[in-house]
């Protein structure tokens, strides 16, 4: 494996956690049993069956009925599409806007690496902003173009009211409706920030995706080519949308670490509001510059640069989370202080699945090293006094089910 004393996460990170926020202490973890205990003497070398996940019905057939609705709603999308824009415009719209999701796709992953969000839940949130986002925009933009022309704004006043004022509000209302639907629906799953902005770039980069099918497609439909917007959009600019709504997610994401329901609620209208302001300086200050690509590199290049920045330190306290959450387990026999040290490091995780996939054993290093990770979240979530999601229930579920794979592991490892 490898040495804890180069793999331990970075101590100087600020302390977001549950932990720093004077909650009285929860009691230890039970001790391992004496036949768990036994093992963790000797560090498991990255096969038998794991346990079987508990079966939640309720929330299957909640998701079950989401994604119909999510599904109906894209069909309607996608009709407005091909009627406005004709097959080829929401063709060739749609291979054009897959580049810029696809640089989305990677940034998200880079930031849910650590701690992965349930596939389910990702996708909903996609579907989310691609359809029920674009439709609450499409639905509101056709009764305030009514509003606008019978104020007489004129075009620049028009322009600059829907690109500057109502595109930000209303599309930053209807993306962030999904974030807070997903705190309601997956709360065990969501533990903090970083969760929150993961969330946030699904349904900003579904959001996006359509958009930019409308974009692309309607300057082909105009007979132009759409090669400087598609520049600007998909090159230049793919995580606009993403930055807008993290604020939103983080803020609920923050609101999660604590009990209660309606913090979500009271984070949602916090997190909107920076959410508005940078959309809508991001949108508004185009109508008043001349050298868009100047105001680009001192602007919001450096915007981008200080949000990477901002989420380097949040995924740094993610590795302090597993670390000090893990740490527990070992101290009462469920692990290996090394095996604390590999878990809490990418380092760490990274030679273990490389040692892993030489052996044959890749899936099952993966699945010790998710469920150890969600462990340290479960118990995160105990010292909060989050148990009315089940926190407790988790905790004994992924207790059994990293003992079971640490046992696998060791009996599959090769003794030569």
């Amino acid at each position: 494996m490898t040495d804890p004393s180069d793999s331990r996460p970075e101590r100087s990170t600020p302390d977001y956690s549950a932990t720093a926020t004077g909650l009285a202490p929860a009691a230890a973890p039970a001790a391992a049993p004496d036949d768990v205990r036994l093992e963790t003497t000797q560090v498991a070398q990255p096969g038998l069956a794991l346990p079987p996940r508990r079966s939640r019905a309720g929330l299957v057939v909640a998701a079950v009925v989401g994604f119909i609705v999510l599904a109906l709603v894209m069909l309607f999308v996608l009709a407005y599409l091909f009627v406005g824009l004709g097959p080829a415009g929401v063709i060739i719209g749609g291979i054009m806007a897959l580049v810029p999701l696809t640089i989305v796709f990677w940034g998200i992953r880079w930031i849910d690496r650590w701690e992965p969000e349930p596939r389910g839940a990702l996708v909903f949130a996609f579907l989310w902003g691609a359809g029920v986002s674009v439709l609450i925009a499409l639905i509101v933009d056709a009764e305030i173009q009514n509003v606008i022309a019978a104020a007489g704004l004129g075009e620049f006043g028009a322009e600059f009211f829907g690109a500057a004022i109502q595109a930000p509000i209303v599309e930053e209302v209807g993306k962030g409706l999904g974030v807070l639907l997903l705190f309601f629906a997956v709360r065990r799953h969501f533990d903090g920030p970083v969760d929150g902005i993961v969330y946030s770039a699904w349904v900003a980069g579904g959001f996006a995706f359509t958009e930019n099918i409308l974009y692309f497609g309607s300057e082909l439909a105009a007979g132009g080519a759409p090669v400087e917007v598609f520049f600007i959009r998909g090159i230049m600019s793919p995580f606009a949308h993403v930055m807008f709504t993290a604020f939103i997610g983080a803020a609920i994401g923050f609101a999660a670490q604590r009990p209660g329901w309606f913090r979500g609620v009271v984070a949602f209208i916090i997190g909107l509001i920076p959410a508005v302001l940078l959309h809508a300086f991001w949108n508004g200050v185009l109508f008043f510059i001349s050298d868009f690509y100047g105001y680009y590199l001192l602007v919001q290049v450096p915007m981008f640069l200080v949000a990477v920045w901002l989420v380097t330190l949040l995924r740094r306290q993610e590795r302090r989370i597993t670390f000090e959450r893990l740490s527990e387990y070992s101290a009462v026999g469920w692990l290996h202080p090394d095996e604390v040290a590999m878990l809490a490091s990418p380092g760490g995780r990274r030679a273990a699945m490389g040692w892993a996939r030489s052996h044959g054993l890749a899936p099952l290093m993966k699945a010790f090293i998710r469920d150890a990770t969600r462990l340290a979240y479960a118990r995160q979530r105990v010292l909060a006094d989050r148990d009315t999601i089940g926190a407790q229930a988790d905790e004994a579920e992924l207790l059994q089910r990293v003992a079971a794979s640490r046992h696998a592991l060791r009996g599959s490892a090769p003794t030569a």
